[in-house]
């Protein structure tokens, strides 16, 4: 995943693979893999990850590793986002064994822990203090814990954030301050907008990754979430749709036209070509917004996500390591983790890569880096301070059950957001009334959440 923009859409046929073998499987796969390659000998440890850059530097540096590590041989299984997901899914559900370490997202990871399906890694990391396993930032952690065990552990994540072109709202006479509100942001974008320039840019694209991603925050900060306590749908709600119709009518006023055409990639080309002035959206992309070749560099301003009843309303997301429990390289693969996802690597990405290609939205130390902290100026501050600030146990007004922000983690989430977005796209669109968006969205919300019942 380069951002959110890929990290949470995912098809339909990888939840049904997930649902279908985990019906097949006991759930109890054992958490006492075999230690293999922990001792002499050769073992060749076989990776499957995603194809984006940062998967690609890891690759890059396993020379590293394996010249550090005589008789291991790391073999990538680089896939596009879908495929990786389909594969792994098949492979950990069913206990095949083809896969010694997995690159998994925050969603996967409680719920394929409690499945049995991933070795816990609390016990060894928690012994070895050179890992420092209390670095790691304390919601990327909760997002990857179940039952008090950590079941995988960051390679890189991120929030959401407010990013705006300074010069624009300079010139239309508007100031944002560090921590605006909702009514704040919709107010500039109006003061802001124009025929050739959208005030704002929001992701409108049908997807629970991408319609749902920021639109879940806003719901959460106005009040709303998808279920109460006793996993009750609450869709169908004042709270919601104040939320939802505050969105449509912010984008009729001052966003892109057809919003139901963009997501992350759209915002991000109208905000550096000056077809938008502001974006709330994945705190990845000021990485981009401020790389040498983009046009605005120098020119953008970050504020924390906006809010509502809320004090932080930023979305939380992470790619992540895990090892399947039917491994039979246990202790190799182990091995192998921890060197990915620590202090020293995310050193030796800079001095090897580059200080901008840095894993961001790991660990707290990461920030502390001098010549990090050069490079990624403009946008390091905000991100620590967001990633820091958000709660994924309880991001809304209310408790929930379970932890996540821009998600629900049960199984049946990924086809009830993708449904339920393509419902609200269509009330943005103007082909439906928000009463009848919500409702149905709601009875699809309350087939899932009956089956966490009991």
């Amino acid at each position: 995943m380069l951002s959110s923009k890929r990290a949470l859409t995912f098809g339909a046929g990888a939840l049904a693979s997930a649902l279908a073998l985990a019906a097949c499987s006991s759930g109890n796969v054992s958490t006492d893999s075999g230690s293999g390659g922990g001792g002499g000998g050769n073992v060749t440890l076989n990776l499957a990850t995603v194809n984006n850059g940062q998967m690609k530097d890891m690759e890059k540096l396993k020379t590293e590793y394996e010249k550090a590590n005589p008789g291991t041989t790391v073999n990538f299984q680089v896939m596009e986002e879908g495929d990786l997901r389909a594969a792994v899914t098949a492979d950990v559900a069913s206990g095949a064994g083809q896969y010694d370490v997995v690159t998994i997202g925050a969603y996967e990871t409680p719920q394929w822990g409690k499945n049995g399906w991933l070795v816990d890694l609390t016990p060894e990391l928690q012994s070895d203090a050179a890992y420092d396993v209390d670095d790691i930032l304390p919601p990327v952690r909760d997002v990857n814990t179940f039952d008090n065990k950590l079941f995988a552990v960051p390679f890189y994540g991120e929030s959401s954030i407010l990013m705006y072109n300074k010069d624009l709202l300079s010139k239309a006479g508007v100031t944002l301050g560090e921590t605006p509100t909702w009514q704040q942001v919709a107010d500039a974008a109006k003061k802001v907008n124009t025929a050739s320039t959208a005030g704002i840019c929001m992701r409108g694209k049908p997807g629970w990754g991408d319609l749902f991603a920021p639109l879940t925050t806003v719901v959460q900060t106005f009040g709303g979430n998808w279920y109460d306590d006793q996993w009750n749908a609450t869709v169908d709600t004042p709270e919601w749709k104040e939320a939802v119709t505050f969105y449509k009518t912010m984008l009729d006023q001052s966003g892109e036209k057809d919003p139901v055409s963009y997501s992350f990639n759209e915002c991000l080309t109208a905000l550096k070509e000056g077809k938008a002035a502001m974006w709330a959206d994945a705190s990845v992309a000021a990485s981009l917004l401020e790389a040498d070749d983009s046009p605005v560099k120098g020119k953008m301003g970050y504020a924390h996500m906006p809010v509502n009843k809320t004090e932080q309303s930023g979305w939380l997301w992470s790619w992540n390591l895990a090892i399947p429990s039917s491994t039979k390289n246990k202790d190799a693969a182990l091995k192998f983790v921890k060197w990915a996802t620590s202090k020293d690597y995310i050193k030796l990405v800079g001095e090897k890569i580059g200080w901008s290609n840095v894993p961001p939205g790991s660990r707290t130390s990461t920030y502390e880096i001098p010549e990090y902290k050069e490079a990624a100026a403009a946008y390091a501050p905000i991100t620590l301070e967001v990633m820091s600030s958000v709660n994924p146990k309880q991001p809304g007004v209310n408790p929930q059950k379970w932890t996540g922000i821009q998600y629900v983690s049960i199984p049946e989430f990924q086809d009830v957001g993708n449904q339920c977005a393509q419902l609200v796209a269509d009330y943005i669109a103007g082909r439906s009334s928000v009463d009848d968006a919500l409702s149905k969205c709601q009875a699809l919300a309350q087939a899932a959440g009956d089956k966490q019942k009991g």
